[in-house]
């Protein structure tokens, strides 16, 4: 087999994209040349790598598994271009992180210390419910992942960096805003606003609730947090939101923080790679300046 190394490339960008015309696009050559590469492609490999449905693009088995192969080749050599560029005493390339949503209250502003530092960096975030990250993480997508509920059934290293404590809300006028304490009796006849099943924080909530043998009354589950945020000082019901998705002054929109001696839940956040990852001398240099900039948020 006889293929290019602009053509794996080629191959990765159709494996994400799901199409010919997005995938040429992101190599920046023309649709017909991209056609045409991935006809070479399969005439080399011999066997079918993708099927077109609907005008959408799927890849075989076969297909799959050439993405994950080209990836890895893809990796070690951005991987040996940032040693070449440390040798000559720079710091340049690119580095993939992907993060649940809950985490894009503070990764941005991390994300930008770490440009200023390192300027020839280009940086690709993607932001995601927890599913979306984990699919990606499965698939090797990225260089790091930024979650607060690691997967247990993939194999992964997994480091705990800063803690994600997930608090009591409720509107600001609310009667249990004005009292000491909260017992968690008083909040049997309360309605709850939930994320989604799925998501890191619905998990931690649904297993502390469930230890403390107390079965919530949930009239909403909505996919993000603002919506949660709105649907609070709308009067729909308490929620249960992380720290940083409250900002500084979460009583300037019309939020309080409610004092209950079983909150706040205990949470952390982790930075996972698959396990056996060989992290790129940029994504090293990330995981560390992550670990720093936490020490000032935790």
């Amino acid at each position: 087999m006889n293929i290019t190394f602009r053509q794996l490339r080629l191959f990765i960008a159709l494996a994400e994209t799901g199409s010919v015309s997005a995938a040429a696009r992101m190599i920046h050559v023309t649709q017909p040349t991209a056609s045409m590469g991935l006809k070479e492609i399969s005439d080399a490999i011999g066997v079918p790598l993708y099927e077109v449905v609907a005008r959408k693009v799927h890849l075989t088995q076969m297909g799959h598994e050439l993405a994950k192969t080209a990836r890895a080749i893809s990796g070690e050599w951005e991987a040996f271009e940032q040693q070449v560029h440390g040798v000559k005493g720079l710091t340049q390339g690119k580095l993939k992180v992907a993060v649940v949503s809950t985490a894009k209250y503070f990764i941005p502003r991390i994300l930008g210390t770490f440009c200023a530092k390192y300027p020839q960096i280009d940086i690709s975030l993607e932001v995601l419910n927890r599913d979306g990250v984990v699919r990606r993480l499965e698939e090797n997508l990225d260089d790091l992942y930024i979650m607060s509920q690691p997967p247990l059934n993939i194999e992964i290293n997994d480091e705990t960096f800063m803690p994600n404590p997930l608090l009591l809300v409720a509107p600001k006028n609310h009667a249990f805003a004005k009292k000491k304490e909260v017992d968690l009796a008083s909040l049997k006849g309360e309605k709850f606003i939930f994320r989604e099943k799925g998501s890191g924080t619905r998990m931690a909530t649904d297993a502390h609730f469930k230890k403390l043998k107390f079965k919530p009354d949930v009239r909403l589950e909505l996919g993000s947090n603002e919506a949660i945020k709105q649907a609070v000082i709308g009067g729909l019901g308490l929620a249960v939101l992380s720290q940083y998705s409250l900002g500084d002054r979460p009583d300037q929109e019309d939020i309080a923080i409610l004092r209950c001696k079983e909150f706040p839940i205990k949470s952390s956040w982790h930075i996972v790679a698959p396990k056996g990852k060989k992290l790129s001398p940029i994504a090293t240099i990330f995981k560390k300046h992550l670990s720093q900039q936490a020490k000032g948020w935790g």
